[in-house]
This record gives C-alpha cells, sequence and structure tokens, in this order.
C-alpha cells in the first residue's frame, strides 16, 4: 500500500509525533485559559476575545479537507514537517500580534494545519507498528495532546499570568518547530500511494461508514466538551470553591484523558466498534454522575477522570477510519478532527441553551449525557449497517 525507504525506530517517531501533539494541545487549550488577558491588551470584550477560539476551530474545520486532499501525492514526513513548521509560524505571529485583526488572523491559519497533522501522524505511527498494535500507535501520538492538559496547559497558563500572555504562544513555537525538526531527522520517507489524488481521497467519502463514524464523533463527544467548557464557572458559582481548584480538576481531567488513550487504543485493537460503545457508555453514566453530585468538588474529582478516561474514543474512531479508507486514509483521519472541533461547538451550544432556560449548572451533565447517548444510537446505526452483507446491503 505505501512504499517506505527505512524502518526508522518507532518508538522515536511515535515520540517525535506525540510532541507535535503537545505542542498543539498547549496552545488550543491554553488560549482559553489566557483569553482575559489578551482581551484587555487588544480592548475588546471577553465574548468577543472568545472568537478567537471559533476562528481557530473553523482553521480546523477548513484546513484538515483541504490540506489532506491538496498534498494527497505528498510524502507523509515531508508533509508533517510543513504543517508543523506553520503551526510554529503562526503561533509566533499570534504571540507578536500588534492588534485584534491580526491575532485572529493568526489564530485562523494556526488551526489550518491541526487536523491534517493528527491525520497523517496518526497514519504514519500506524505504519510503523503490526497490524495488532495500530490503534494503540495512533493512540500514542494523540497522548500528547492530552498530556499537554495535564503539564503543557498549567506551564502555559503561569507563562501567561507572570510574562505575559504572549508568552503562551512563544511557548509552543519551539515545541512545534521541535517536532519538525526531530520528524525530519528520525522518520521514515513514506511515499503515498502511486496512484494517490484528491479524486482517490474524495472518493472515501462514498463510504456510509466513513460518514457514520464521523457522525458518532462529532455528536457523541459533544457532552464531554459541553462538561470541560463550563467546568469552572460549576465549580466557582455552584461549587463556591476557589479559582484555584479549577486547574486541579483540569489536570485529572487531563490524566484521565491520557489513560483513556491507551485503555481504548489497546480494547480498539480488540474490536473497534466495541471500544467505541465502552467509551460512549461510560461517558453517559459519568456525565449523570456529574449532573447528581456537581455541588460537592471531592465527588467532582472522581468523576473527571472517568469522564476523561472516556476521550480515548478520539484514538478509537481514528483507527476505524484508517480502517475503513485503507486505500486512500489522509482525507478521512483528518475529517476526524474536523468532527470533534464540531463537537467543540456543538457541546457548549447546548449547554448554553439549557443554562438559557433556566435548568442551572448541573443541567450541563445531562445535556452531556444526551448527546453522549445519542452518539452511542449513531454507532448502534454504525455496527448495524457494517455487518449486514448477509441481508444484502452494502457494508460501506
Amino acid at each position: 500500500m505505501i512504499r517506505q525507504e527505512t524502518a526508522a525506530h518507532p518508538m522515536l517517531v511515535t515520540l517525535a509525533l506525540a510532541l507535535g501533539g503537545f505542542a498543539i494541545g498547549v496552545a488550543e487549550f491554553a488560549t482559553m485559559s489566557i483569553l482575559p488577558y489578551f482581551s484587555a491588551e487588544f480592548g475588546v470584550s471577553e465574548a468577543v476575545a472568545g472568537h478567537s477560539i471559533a476562528a481557530y476551530a473553523i482553521g480546523v474545520c477548513v484546513g484538515a479537507p483541504l490540506i489532506a486532499l491538496g498534498a494527497a501525492r505528498m510524502a507523509r514526513r515531508s508533509l508533517l514537517v510543513l504543517l508543523m513548521g506553520l503551526y510554529a509560524l503562526a503561533n509566533g505571529l499570534s504571540a507578536i500580534a500588534p492588534d485584534w485583526t491580526l491575532f485572529i488572523a493568526s489564530r485562523f491559519v494556526a488551526g489550518l494545519p491541526h487536523g491534517a497533522f493528527f491525520g497523517v501522524a496518526g497514519l504514519m505511527a500506524a505504519s510503523l507498528a503490526p497490524p495488532e498494535r495500530r490503534a494503540r500507535a495512533v493512540a500514542s501520538v494523540l497522548t500528547g495532546l492530552t498530556v499537554a492538559n495535564v503539564i503543557g496547559v498549567p506551564l502555559a497558563n503561569v507563562f501567561g499570568a507572570q510574562l505575559g500572555w504572549r508568552w503562551t504562544f512563544a511557548f509552543v513555537v519551539p515545541l512545534a518547530a521541535g517536532c519538525a525538526i526531530f520528524v525530519r531527522l528520525l522518520a521514515p520517507r513514506i511515499e503515498a500511494l502511486a496512484d494517490a489524488s484528491p479524486l482517490r481521497e474524495l472518493s472515501t467519502l462514498k463510504s456510509r461508514q466513513v460518514w457514520l463514524t464521523l457522525s458518532v464523533g462529532a455528536i457523541g463527544t459533544g457532552g464531554m466538551f459541553c462538561i470541560y467548557t463550563y467546568l469552572a464557572s460549576i465549580v466557582i458559582e455552584y461549587a463556591g470553591e476557589p479559582e484555584t481548584v479549577v486547574p486541579v480538576l483540569l489536570m485529572i481531567f487531563g490524566i484521565g484523558m491520557t489513560c483513556g488513550q491507551f485503555i481504548f487504543g489497546w480494547a480498539a485493537d480488540k474490536s473497534q466498534l466495541g471500544a467505541a460503545a465502552a467509551a460512549l457508555a461510560l461517558a453517559s453514566v459519568m456525565m449523570i454522575v456529574f449532573w447528581a453530585v456537581a455541588g460537592n468538588v471531592w465527588l467532582i474529582a472522581p468523576v473527571l477522570l472517568i469522564l476523561g478516561c472516556s476521550g480515548g474514543l478520539s484514538s478509537v474512531l481514528q483507527a476505524r477510519l484508517m480502517t475503513l479508507a485503507s486505500d486512500a486514509p489522509t482525507l478521512s483521519a483528518a475529517l476526524n478532527h474536523s468532527a470533534f472541533n464540531l463537537a467543540n461547538a456543538i457541546g457548549p451550544v447546548l449547554g448554553g441553551m439549557a443554562l438559557a432556560a433556566g435548568y442551572g449548572w448541573p443541567s450541563v451533565g445531562l445535556v452531556g449525557a444526551s448527546l453522549s447517548g445519542a452518539g452511542l444510537l449513531v454507532l448502534g446505526i454504525t455496527a448495524w449497517d457494517a455487518a449486514p452483507r448477509r441481508r444484502g446491503l452494502a457494508a460501506g
């Protein structure tokens, strides 16, 4: 399927790729925590400053398919180096942006390589692993994103608070550049398929299974983003805890996400649909529990740890999309991250609607559980559609 120049060292290559995930995780999530600082400097309200988060997400959704199609014939190592170089440049521009317009433009540009990087990095990691360990290889790359929530985001937040918010983005530049350098030095030159083309990549979108799998991520993970978005407000305004508790809880959530990547990556190597069902069911149950215990931070903490584990769904769906579109996997793998960014919009919006309707802070737990349950329903449809060749239906 692919031509590979040399075997390289799979573990070192995976670590280099995970460094890129770490850089992306820091930039994506730390931007939320330093929002009050740059909104004050640029003279915009925090509500308007939140548009920078949306600009990044739009960049992800736009960049993932366009780059995947435009670079269909490009060697994966070269593409990864280019993507991380662009990520370093865009975050450097964010660090020195003189006004609001240029800042928000730089955040859009920073989002462009996000989805394509994770899609191509997952493909490279999987190509270096034996078939029975490919989902775990993909999970290892995504672990960089989750570890960023445990270590990188708190560090970047300290930089932002003590040295100025611009240092948060400056912190990301050497991380992204380091990933590009290590990938160039360590990764094998894996060529694209001889007949690779944008049309071949687009052909994967004819598959119902690809669209259903993307829908599972776009809907099913919206609940997690809903909880994450409103967690600080729930802890401070509803549970009555000081602001210093929030970073600790976010770190606990990040630890759960990191563990979940390994747990569900292992499970996906046994059964992709089974692992996805377990992750969504776990998320649904934990969000209902969150609704019940939202006023007690000591009970919230273990719930967040377990809920974070269900975030391993991302690596499961990534592995499944790579399996479904094995002849032209770049576009579908990149679109997985567009789907998660769509979930990042759906969850908070629906949670906000529940709050605006007067249902109270804990209601975001029920909104989240509903989204995970809906994702589980879509997964059930996916499994039904995938299995029934015996009924004469297309498996997609």
